[in-house]
């Protein structure tokens, strides 16, 4: 876990790009860590502490040179299912206990593991949360009244629907304030964050024309109070852990794929390599320490991420000064942030839940009409009517079968015999015919993978070629590039059926990881090490040695070149 090239080559100069970049993210960070933490169901205070304390501690023991950490939208619609269902107490307990999960899979050295994640899969839920976080922030926009918050989609669209009537135009004017500002911000001053100059826009205009009109953080939720809260130990009973467990595990799910997500783009847009499994240490470690100092859970933000590499940071340093910076404004301006609307923070959500919808990569998908549009829009709409963890579930189910579905297609079970009309002689299995197929010897060429999707299609289709019974049966395996246990039982038992009717079994051009699992299960040692040939040619000379010649005797396949002797034989001769 040494970080030492993390820093290597750091100057001065490196400092000072850090302190810029530091400077720039950990303003962006404020309005965004309150936002996320009033959309989570939760006091805006403890998105900011979990910006300091996470944006510290990921950026010091990470595994990413540049990945930002904190509080991010697509925690949003599970924090505040979590904090419905179980409470903001118990909500820190689970944030506690996910941080070990995480330290628990760095460990283990399961980082490699989550980027086996389908990409379907990941842009579905990423699109679903982006529609949850989008829709959550209609009520505050437009200044609705009386809204019940609940955990699902529709059941939150139908209230919406419900106390349209109590739309307030003061909220809408403040909102739209926000909005304009953070869409003409990036075209007439690129270097200055869009939202903070939202947010300070808009607050002064909702103060100046409309006070006492809109809801601000400071009516709805009291005031921000200045400097970190006190330490608090949570308590970890038998029974709160085992009550705690699901969401525990779903945070921690959710948090190694952000992160590790991050770290990926992070890598694409500087050229480095990050340590998933030190990434996902660091994360645990977090969220360890964030939630007794009343933090929520946190992970790798990626727009933050982006804006961090962007403004010129070279070193985890920028990710401290971030947290720092955070924590110097939230000393010495935690009272006027009482001040700002609520409207004003619904269209930064907006977009930020705009910006990571994936509706490029999604549409993208959906176009291409295959399979993976079908486990695009199962995880896409199963995320916004039910949760996260049956979204991801049925994705990953739906994912795994597809591609156990797509291997089994590829499973390839065909005679054939040498084509004479090829230099070399290779096999083919247009040269099998009803008059051209030797009576005694077949040649069953098996390609794919023989695994337990394919298992049975496999022996399936290798009885069907034997309708009449041979003497000797070659296999070529060569182009069987894997084969797992239920792959090997089918073949065991073809083998013995074989064996048993009197048919010998030759094994041509096994692989290195199929001749494994046959030594490992038993059946090379039982076949004979003598019957496994590396070249098709070599077994079909080895099998012509041993027909009875007989019946070789007048027959008019002609399979072989060695027939035309065979067959043309006189009656006495040897054989």
């Amino acid at each position: 876990m040494k970080g030492s090239g993390r820093f290597e080559g750091y100057r001065l100069a490196s400092l000072r790009k850090d302190l810029i970049a530091g400077l720039i993210v950990g303003i962006i960070a404020i309005p965004l860590g309150m936002g996320f933490a009033i959309a989570s169901g939760v006091k805006p205070e403890y998105g900011i502490y979990t910006t300091i304390v996470a944006g510290i501690l990921i950026s010091l023991f990470g595994g990413s040179k540049y990945l930002i950490g904190g509080p991010t939208g697509a925690f949003i619609p599970i924090l505040f299912a979590i904090v419905l269902q179980y409470g903001y107490e118990n909500l820190l307990i689970a944030g506690f206990m996910s941080g070990i999960i995480l330290v628990i899979m760095g460990l283990c050295r399961l980082g490699e593991l989550i980027k086996f994640i389908p990409r379907p899969v990941t842009i579905g839920f990423t699109a679903g949360i982006a529609v949850i976080i989008f829709s959550g922030q209609i009520s505050n926009f437009i200044g609705l009244r009386g809204i019940v918050k609940h955990e699902y989609f529709l059941p939150n669209m139908n209230e919406i629907m419900l106390h349209l009537a109590t739309a307030n135009l003061y909220s809408i004017a403040t909102a739209s304030v926000c909005l304009m500002s953070l869409l003409i911000t990036p075209m007439v001053l690129p270097k200055f964050p869009g939202s903070l100059v939202g947010i300070i826009v808009s607050t002064i205009v909702a103060s100046l024309l409309f006070q006492g009109h809109v809801a601000t953080i400071g009516s709805s939720f009291g005031a921000i109070p200045a400097g970190l809260p006190h330490l608090h130990i949570p308590n970890l009973s038998w029974g709160v852990i085992t009550h705690l467990i699901q969401p525990a595990l779903i945070i921690a799910m959710l948090g190694a794929i952000e992160s590790l997500l991050s770290a990926v783009v992070a890598d694409g847009m500087t050229g480095s390599r990050h340590n998933s499994n030190r990434e996902l240490v660091a994360q645990g470690i977090a969220n360890m320490i964030a939630p007794l100092f009343g933090g929520i859970p946190a992970t790798g933000a990626i727009a933050r991420t982006a804006t961090n590499i962007k403004n010129g940071a070279v070193s985890p340093i920028s990710g401290i000064i971030h947290g720092v910076v955070v924590l110097v404004v939230l000393v010495l301006f935690a009272p006027f942030a009482s001040d700002i609307p609520l409207a004003s923070i619904a269209p930064i959500l907006m977009l930020v839940a705009w910006n990571m919808s994936e509706r490029k990569h999604f549409m993208h998908i959906l176009k291409s009409r295959t399979s993976d549009s079908i486990v695009l829009v199962a995880t896409f709409m199963l995320t916004v009517l039910t949760d996260l963890t049956i979204a991801v579930g049925v994705g990953l189910a739906l994912a795994v079968l597809i591609f156990v579905k797509r291997m089994s297609d590829d499973l390839a079970v065909a005679k054939v015999l040498p084509d004479r009309q090829e230099k070399h002689e290779k096999v083919r299995p247009y040269v099998v015919s009803k008059d051209h197929d030797c009576p005694q010897i077949s040649v069953i060429s098996v390609g794919g993978t023989l695994f337990f999707g394919s298992a049975s299609l496999f022996e399936k289709l290798f009885l069907e070629l034997l309708q009449q019974q041979p003497r000797i049966v070659i296999l070529r395996l060569g182009s069987v590039t894997f084969m797992d246990t239920t792959g090997e039982a089918n073949l065991a038992r073809i083998v013995k059926q074989l064996e048993r009717s009197g048919v010998m079994v030759l094994v041509t051009g096994l692989q290195r990881q199929p001749h494994r699992m046959l030594v490992r299960s038993g059946l090379y040692d039982h076949i004979g090490k003598p019957y496994f040939f590396r070249h098709t040619g070599e077994a079909i000379t080895y099998a012509i040695d041993l027909l009875d010649r007989k019946k070789c005797l007048g027959c008019t396949h002609f399979a072989f070149r060695e027939c035309t002797s065979l067959s043309n034989r006189e009656a006495g001769s040897p054989s």
